[in-house]
C-alpha cells in the first residue's frame, strides 16, 4: 500500500492536542485590525479546540496525525 499525504493546507493550519483534539489558530487576526474593536482582538487571542463536527473533517486530511 503507498503512503497517504497529509493535505499541507492542514499541515500549516492545525495541530492536534495530546489528547488528539484539533486545536487551530482564531479567525479573523491575519490583517484588518485597525477596524477591529479591542474587544474582538482581545477574546481572538490565542488558539482554539475544533468543535467535533469539524474536527472530523480536519482529521480526513491528516491521515497519521
Amino acid at each position: 500500500m503507498p503512503k497517504l499525504k497529509t493535505k499541507s493546507g492542514v499541515k500549516k493550519r492545525f495541530r492536534l492536542t495530546g489528547s488528539g483534539k484539533v486545536r487551530a489558530q482564531q479567525a479573523g487576526k491575519q490583517h484588518g485590525m485597525i477596524k477591529r474593536s479591542n474587544k474582538f482582538i482581545r477574546n481572538a487571542r490565542g488558539s482554539i479546540i475544533l468543535k467535533d463536527q469539524d474536527a472530523r473533517i480536519i482529521k480526513k486530511f491528516m491521515p497519521y496525525g
